[in-house]
């Protein structure tokens, strides 16, 4: 890596751990959203180091989808013990047996839009005022409109044209009963600075990143891991592929891309070079042209 790649790196570092400090000193009772992902996994890492040699002062939390990847539990489980931080875990499953949501049927069928209504029942369980994630502005063009500090009504929803001016790093966090915030201190990273970010802090990722074989079936030219509850179309096949994921999430809609990539440095090699966003691969951001937007505006990270 040479000399202006680490101080490019250190810059971001340096801005994403003011962004954790502020949001832990402005807000009274703050949270990190943790999935397993590489974005989380950063900014968590980002966290331990923001106040080293204490402890991080507020608890992690994991909105699971009961149809996560099995490696990704587990090294959930093992990062959170290493880190030696709270966690705390909200399934979709009890919202749906709770009534709170219905789950869908059918082939198409995704728990990944239902985890709003888990996620801000959260935020009103443990009473919340700041919800901090790993979206980065490179994804998504929904996700380009977020500023670090993003308002919430007092219904958990965003507007994207009723945001808080930032300048010179001025933060205004004021809010009123009931409303919280979302706070993203990567959102100025790309995909490749989280991976040379990886490398340079030698972070130990899960499996599912590196290449290896999996069974999968392709629907609507995206490759998906096949998984029991996972319901086929008469015209798709299971089969075996060498694949790799470039983002982590419920396994319905979670495209995997067909990689030899290994090693980071190989990672860090593919993603330099390719022309497709990491998002393009993910089932739900296909159902419409303005799918993340319109489950933003509802709650949704």
């Amino acid at each position: 890596m040479n000399h202006y790649s680490m101080n490019h790196l250190k810059q971001l570092e340096s801005e994403a751990i003011y962004i954790i400090r502020e949001v832990a000193a402005q807000f009274e009772r703050p949270v990190m959203l943790f999935s397993g992902g590489k974005d989380s996994i950063c900014m968590a890492h980002l966290a331990k180091k923001a106040f080293y040699p204490g402890t991080v002062p507020f608890p992690l939390m994991h909105v699971d989808t009961g149809h996560n990847f099995d490696e990704t539990i587990e090294y959930r489980d093992q990062f959170i013990k290493d880190m030696g931080a709270k966690l705390i875990v909200r399934t979709v499953q009890d919202s749906i047996d709770s009534g709170r949501v219905k789950e869908e049927t059918g082939p198409r069928a995704s728990r990944n839009g239902l985890q709003t209504v888990t996620l801000l029942d959260a935020v009103n369980e443990f009473k919340f005022d700041a919800a901090m994630g790993g979206a980065r502005r490179d994804e998504e063009k929904a996700r380009a409109k977020e500023r670090f500090f993003s308002f919430r009504d007092a219904f958990g929803q965003w507007d994207p044209k009723n945001q808080r001016p930032e300048l010179w790093n001025l933060f205004n966090a004021r809010k009123n009963m009931g409303e919280h915030f979302r706070a993203f201190p990567i959102s100025n990273w790309t995909e490749l600075d989280v991976w040379q970010y990886i490398a340079m802090e030698k972070i130990e990722m899960p499996s599912l990143y590196y290449s290896h074989k999996r069974d999968v079936f392709v629907r609507d030219g995206v490759i998906l891991a096949h998984a029991d509850f996972m319901e086929l179309l008469p015209e798709e096949k299971v089969e075996t592929r060498t694949v790799r994921f470039r983002t982590i999430g419920d396994m319905t809609c979670t495209g995997a891309v067909e990689s030899p990539a290994a090693t980071i440095e190989d990672i860090v090699a593919e993603v330099a070079y390719t022309r497709t966003t990491e998002r393009g691969g993910r089932a739900d951001d296909k159902r419409s042209e303005a799918a993340m937007e319109d489950r933003k505006k509802q709650g949704y990270f």
